[in-house]
């Protein structure tokens, strides 16, 4: 294993009795702890609903399938995310369109949304890639004036936050109509898997309550809450999409902690900054002024003389993981065909991205010294393409 990961969850005694405690309940899935959760975690990010769910992919499934996405619509997003986005959309039978990312980040181009719509569009997915917040107020601007619904890949933004109209709120409260979270062991908050949506329509959550559960009319908590038998019946077809108590506990201790483990992530993203900036060529990711991010993680872009794929290999031959730039859909074999998908312009800025970009190691409990360990190598693989500069020049 890497003597430095890329990525470390914070879990340790108190997540451990959070499960003894559910386990020795007798009540492990979608009970009591589930529904705390939802409860703390619509208060934190300030949203009137939370719906929880067993992992991102199967909220943004939810999510579309609410705001009325069907076979033959369209839904506009971006390629330069993990394929789960793209691949929700298809779930629906819809035909995602891909737009490309700022030159000088990696969300969205708010600017090129208009030109991507079509009678077809049905909704607007956005990435807080990386955890890094999008424009949201610009998006949803020319959603607005569309009327299309905006459903925020909240994956990865977990505490981060945006200067919304004055004032500073989380992602998640939500800005669009509906935002989904992941729980994976990568994000900020870990639940070992798990999801969640927040919306401020009720009906949208009633929605997600009812399908995660294979559409059944009456909850587990009603029926074994009742003095008299209840039958329950299948209105529509659902889905098996629920989260366990054993992992709502766990998110329950995740989310006490998570105000420190921002701070500690932004520090460490800081530190980086400083220090790469100091080294010619390199390009430190850009948080603009009106955005907060947890610094899920940190992508550094390459100059033209650094290979990727060699400069990882070099980091990884000394015990230091790395991940290459976010991946882009329209460039996988499952989006080969060409009625998977339709592309919006060019994605010039997506794939130079995924190509000249490096996801560094950060996690909390990161020392000064490996940090300094992790900028020595690549200043060290700088160094030894100087010559290779020179003799071309």
């Amino acid at each position: 294993m890497s003597q430095i990961p890329v990525a470390k969850p914070v879990l340790d005694e108190q997540e451990v009795e959070a499960v003894r405690r559910v386990i020795l309940s007798g009540w492990v899935t979608q009970g009591p702890e589930v529904a705390a959760f939802e409860r703390e975690f619509a208060d934190f990010v300030g949203a009137s609903h939370a719906c929880a769910v067993s992992n991102c992919t199967t909220a943004l499934h939810l999510a579309l399938l609410a705001v009325g996405v069907e076979a033959g619509d369209e839904v506009i997003t971006v390629s330069h995310s993990f394929i789960a986005t793209a691949n929700a959309i298809r779930y629906c039978n819809a035909t995602p369109v891909f737009i490309d990312i700022e030159a000088d980040g990696f969300n969205i181009d708010p600017e090129l949304i208009k030109a991507a719509i079509t009678p077809r569009t049905k909704a607007i997915i956005c990435v807080h890639q990386l955890g890094m917040p999008c424009d949201l107020s610009r998006i949803v601007e020319v959603a607005e004036r569309h009327a299309i619904p905006v459903i925020e890949d909240a994956a990865c933004a977990t505490g981060s936050e945006i200067l919304w109209k004055g004032r500073w709120e989380k992602i998640g409260k939500p800005h669009g109509d509906i935002a989904c979270f992941s729980f994976h062991p990568r994000k900020v908050v870990t639940t070992g898997d798990g999801g969640m949506l927040t919306t401020a329509n009720p009906e949208y959550d009633r929605k997600f309550r009812l399908w995660r559960q294979h559409s059944m009319s009456v909850t587990d908590s009603v029926r074994h809450g009742s003095k008299q038998v209840i039958y329950e019946s299948y209105p529509e077809v659902g889905f098996n999409y629920r989260m366990t108590d054993m992992q709502a506990a766990v998110g329950r201790e995740q989310l006490k902690r998570l105000p420190e483990i921002v701070a500690k992530r932004r520090a460490l993203a800081a530190a980086y900054s400083q220090a790469l900036g100091k080294l010619d060529g390199m390009s430190a990711p850009v948080e603009p002024d009106w955005a907060r991010s947890n610094w899920q993680s940190y992508c550094m872009t390459l100059p033209d003389q650094l290979d990727q794929l060699e400069l990882m290999q070099g980091l990884l031959d000394q015990g230091i993981s790395t991940r290459r730039g976010i991946m882009n859909s329209h460039l996988e074999p499952a989006y080969a065909a060409e009625n998977s998908h339709r592309v919006s312009g060019d994605l010039t800025n997506s794939v130079s991205a995924q190509n000249r970009t490096v996801i560094l190691p950060l996690f909390v409990q990161m020392t000064d010294g490996e940090l300094d360990a992790v900028v020595d190598a690549i200043a060290a693989s700088r160094l030894r393409c100087e010559p290779v500069i020179a003799k071309v020049g």
